[in-house]
């Protein structure tokens, strides 16, 4: 599924990318999460599925073509209880137009965001007390991401809309004397989300 959805953004860029070449974005979301372990000793602690379900928090990168490099700051609250995810990713990011050549050429109107890409994110069990150390990091991973959206162009700077991010993860549990090299701390899991964005799109060049 990845690798299509890489290749139909690809295919689909010379035709309805924006007149920027390098753009630098930040994002707004609200929503939900789900998960599950699906594999791996630890797989019973996984994150995303003991994260509490309501989310919020922020995405920003800077997008060059159709590639993109970006860090996402989440919060997981239930009202009493938190916990944050916090990732650093590089990947594919493609913007289709559906308004007709009028719209597409005012930037303005619906479009389907297209997306998949790799990230490194580190969790923790409670709200994070800056500066950020090892001690308050629960849970590590690589991660594999492809996520698909719908929204409107409210102007050529401001889009709004809802995805759909669905990832795959290898996990490792952190402290409590967990080391890398210990699989009992190891596990795999599925996750996906829901999320309402605001996004904010600044050309450079």
């Amino acid at each position: 599924m990845l690798r299509r959805l890489a290749l139909l953004a690809v295919l689909v860029a010379p035709a309805t990318a924006s007149a920027d070449i390098l753009k630098l974005f930040a994002e707004a979301q609200g929503g939900g999460v789900v998960g599950q372990g699906v594999g791996g000793d630890a797989k019973d602690a996984a994150f995303f599925a003991n994260a509490k379900h309501p989310l919020y928090g922020v995405e920003v990168g800077v997008e060059l073509l159709v590639f993109d490099a970006m860090i996402q700051h989440q919060q997981f609250t239930n009202g009493s209880d938190l916990s944050t995810w916090t990732q650093f990713g590089v990947g594919i990011h493609q913007g289709v137009d559906l308004g007709d050549a009028q719209a597409k050429q005012q930037h303005k109107g619906p479009f389907i965001d297209l997306g998949v890409g790799g990230w490194f994110g580190l969790g923790t069990g409670q709200q994070v007390m800056p500066p950020l150390d090892n001690a308050q990091i629960t849970d590590k991973a690589f991660l594999l991401e492809g996520r698909i959206g719908i929204g409107t162009h409210l102007s050529k700077l401001v889009d709004l809309g809802v995805a759909v991010p669905v990832s795959w993860g290898y996990f490792v549990k952190n402290g409590s004397g967990a080391t890398v090299n210990d699989t009992s701390s190891h596990y795999q899991g599925v996750q996906g989300e829901l999320l309402a964005f605001l996004r904010l799109n600044i050309g450079l060049l």
